[in-house]
């Protein structure tokens, strides 16, 4: 498994819709996309590396109200033993209505 199949499935888990690109229809009020940052292998003597580690980043886009939703990606993300490096309100898309709200996470996988 990976970050982006853990995310996905964690997602569902919540109703929350998740996408990888654009929505090829009308975006939902809130939903989720999904930008992986980086991808880092752990090297030791040997040079063979033991274990990967993946970050992406969610930027969460909602109409509604996003600090509560907000609050419970966080606790759910913590909870699934997600490394949470950073959270920033982007801002308010005057032209969508979207709140845009970005959260950077990161998690270790053996290689």
């Amino acid at each position: 498994m990976n970050i982006l199949e853990e995310l996905t499935s964690l997602f569902n888990s919540l109703n929350i819709p998740t996408e990888t690109g654009v929505f090829k229809n009308k975006a939902p009020d809130t939903y989720i996309v999904f930008t992986p940052l980086s991808d880092e292998l752990t090297l030791h003597s040997d040079n063979k590396p033991e274990r990967e580690v993946q970050e992406v980043r969610l930027s969460l886009y909602t109409k509604g109200n996003y600090v509560g939703l907000v609050k419970r990606i966080t606790m759910t993300l913590l909870d699934d033993d997600f490394t949470i490096t950073e959270r920033r309100y982007i801002g308010h898309e005057n032209d969508t209505g979207y709140h845009h709200y970005a959260i950077d996470v990161a998690k270790d996988y053996e290689f």
